[in-house]
């Protein structure tokens, strides 16, 4: 048997707020947060936890502190990288639609439906068509290399890139080697890839020229909020 070791004390209150901020907010706590956690945790532990996690769930810093790790996930950049590097004007409305997401506690797989199909799925306002338009997003942050000149070449470039991507992000493996071979470990054939090619290779999201271009699509309000 190894020697004992007494377990840790507990934390002071103060160490406690500030380990519940940076958690849930990403930012250290004010003076008066401080302190008013401290007086309550004085009155009633419990309930200072509870109403400071609740405080902090409801605060927008939640999704700006939690948004960002779906972003790196969702390979979120303002250029596309890859060759010749085109700017994304518009990718601060992918970044507020994932912290919104965050903030208003979105379903997971309403937001896997936004990501692939949000352009195509039916809705019942403008805000929600422009919302869902702007989950499709997702699909066109990838690197790319819009300079190269065999288009076709491209294009399954950008197909690839795709499927890759919603491999990571929803499935937690890599797809992309099957384009050219079968899985060795898992059971994901190349006719598995070739099908959701098809389907990638459906969607127009790429503007062939010299250095090409993708889609764009109007917004019916803007979403700006």
């Amino acid at each position: 048997e190894g020697p004992f070791v007494a377990p840790y004390q507990q934390a002071s209150p103060e160490t406690l707020i500030r380990r519940l901020t940076y958690v849930l907010a990403g930012l250290p706590p004010t003076l008066q947060d401080q302190a008013d956690f401290q007086s309550d945790w004085a009155q009633d532990p419990d309930s200072a936890m509870e109403t400071t996690v609740d405080r902090l769930l409801n605060s927008p810093r939640f999704g700006e502190r939690w948004g960002r790790h779906w972003l790196d996930v969702a390979r979120f950049s303002e250029s596309t990288g890859g060759g010749r590097s085109l700017m994304l004007p518009d990718a601060w409305r992918f970044r507020d639609y994932v912290i919104g997401a965050f903030n208003a506690d979105k379903p997971f797989n309403q937001l896997v439906r936004e990501h692939i199909a949000g352009d195509l799925m039916p809705f019942s306002s403008d805000e929600q068509h422009d919302e869902q338009m702007i989950g499709a997003g997702y699909l066109m942050l990838g690197a790319i290399n819009y300079e190269e000149q065999d288009k076709e070449q491209l294009r399954m470039d950008v197909v690839d890139e795709q499927i890759d991507s919603m491999g990571r992000s929803f499935l937690g493996m890599t797809l992309g080697c099957c384009r050219c071979h079968d899985h060795k470990f898992d059971p994901i054939p190349t006719t598995d890839y070739y099908a959701l090619a098809g389907i990638f290779r459906s969607t127009r999201s790429l503007l062939p020229s010299n250095v090409s271009g993708f889609v764009t699509a109007p917004l019916k309000i803007g979403y700006d909020q």
